[in-house]
């Protein structure tokens, strides 16, 4: 790989905010404390604190979401997704918009099956599924250089669309795992199989595994000949508010002997793996920890989520965590007042851990969120930003 194609081009080049998020990864000590993207749904906050005219989102998405993040002075983002917020609007979700598996649609039908069984969902994945992700791995083989050329000029792009003064982190394509196919399935029937049926399950994570452990050997050699930033954050809905979707100990038994298989080379390379939290997945984070997760993102602490047990956590290896902590967008922001805002960001800040800290919103800020509170922890990011750990 030719080093003008890789993050190279931009050594000696960043400014403050990027040097910070670069420094945070390293997992260096920083005087400020990093700030991540916030994904604020709301079009009419876009527009004020970008300072664009009202109405100016829909018609130029990317550049007034751009123009926000700079405005809040994020320092790194990694999935970058202006178009996001169009897709709700202040009265929520239009009523025209298409309903699928896991939304309320009346009928699953995949490749011509109707979807109404598990017994529908295992004849599917064998008839269908498994013979897909057979084909993949095999395309995988032969595009392999192609594929990793792609996404690193991607980020590439989308860098240089940042400016210098915000971090691109890698995200789309550069890490695939096992995971539920209730996005396929519904939750009902896929739930339903996974219990009757764990060896066709156990195929299925293999099959996963297999794909893996090609596409993150490509993005760990890409990430490490491109000089992009060692930090991938693994997303997959794994639990709800009371707890795992399934038993742990059953994925003790048939997911995470593949799902280790499938992140290590990116361990291997060095790549920081940190989990994005949704609901209770208590019982699962020491099991993460334990095949090489190296952090947490997205928690959701009224769910009990022990975000003071977590920080004191360490990896397999002994190191600090890393940890992406966020004032919570489904209680303090939508419900509490300024001072509540201000009061969970000073507790994430001081339960924290003293290296590898960067703060935000713990998912995406939807619109009806008190313009007040989204206004107090943008200002409270700034002082943390700027100030640190002082006067705490």
């Amino acid at each position: 790989m030719s080093v003008a194609r890789g993050y190279q081009q931009f050594a000696g080049r960043w400014q403050e905010h990027a040097r910070l998020a670069w420094d945070t990864i390293a997992m260096k000590p920083t005087r400020g404390i990093a700030t991540g993207g916030l994904n604020v749904m709301d079009w009419g906050l876009l527009e004020e604190i970008s300072g664009h005219k009202p109405g100016s989102y829909p018609k130029d998405p990317s550049r007034v979401y751009l123009d926000f993040q700079r405005a809040i002075g994020a320092t790194m983002i990694d999935q970058w997704i202006p178009d996001n917020p169009l897709s709700m609007t202040a009265e929520g979700y239009a009523s025209g918009t298409p309903r699928n598996a896991t939304t309320g649609v009346e009928r699953i039908v995949r490749d011509g099956m109707v979807i109404d069984s598990p017994e529908a969902v295992v004849a599917h994945m064998e008839k269908f599924l498994f013979p897909q992700l057979v084909a993949w791995g095999q395309e995988l083989d032969a595009k392999a250089d192609e594929r990793v050329a792609s996404l690193i000029e991607k980020e590439v792009k989308v860098q240089r669309l940042f400016g210098m003064n915000m971090l691109k982190g890698p995200y789309d394509g550069f890490q695939y795992f096992p995971g539920f196919h209730y996005g396929t399935y519904g939750y009902e029937n896929y739930f339903a199989a996974y219990a009757l049926y764990p060896e066709v399950m156990e195929h299925c994570f293999k099959l996963q595994g297999d794909v893996g452990e090609k596409i993150n050997a490509g993005a760990a050699s890409g990430i490490v000949e491109a000089g992009l930033p060692g930090l991938l954050r693994l997303d997959h809905d794994m639990a709800g508010s009371r707890g795992l979707l399934v038993n742990v100990k059953s994925l003790d038994r048939i997911w995470l002997p593949h799902f280790a298989r499938a992140i290590k080379p990116l361990q291997d390379a060095g790549v920081r793996l940190i989990w994005h939290c949704d609901g209770n997945l208590m019982d699962l984070v020491p099991r993460l920890l334990k095949v090489g997760v190296g952090g947490f993102q997205g928690f959701q602490y009224e769910d009990g989520m022990d975000y003071e047990r977590i920080c004191r956590m360490k990896t397999r290896d002994g190191a600090p965590l890393f940890i992406v902590a966020g004032v919570s967008v489904t209680r303090t922001l939508p419900h509490g007042t300024v001072a509540d805002v201000r009061k969970e960001l000073r507790w994430l800040v001081e339960q924290g851990p003293r290296v590898g800290l960067f703060l935000g919103a713990s998912s995406s800020v939807a619109p009806g969120t008190r313009r007040r509170n989204v206004k107090a922890l943008i200002e409270g990011l700034r002082y943390y930003r700027e100030h640190g750990r002082q006067g705490l």
